[in-house]
């Protein structure tokens, strides 16, 4: 594994990686290498993981539902 163990870092130490992966996704997408790329979805998920399972009621915003999408409609609509 690359990076400190997600369980070990304190909430801010948490948000700030979750904050430089999300920063980093588009540039790693387009431009890393296979191993580079499977490295940061590794990394992505066991942080996201830990947020997940720091935080389970976290707020859900109506909009970012199945039901909400529909209720928006087709793109662009």
């Amino acid at each position: 594994m690359t990076g400190v163990d997600p369980g070990r870092l304190d909430d801010q130490q948490l948000m700030k990686e979750l904050e430089t992966i999300h920063r980093t996704r588009h540039d790693t997408l387009l431009h890393g290498s296979n191993d580079a790329l499977r490295a940061h979805n590794d990394r992505m998920a066991q942080l996201e993981g830990e947020y997940l399972r720091r935080h389970p009621r976290r707020p859900v915003a109506a909009g970012r539902t199945r039901e909400g999408a529909r209720e928006r409609g087709p793109a662009g609509e």
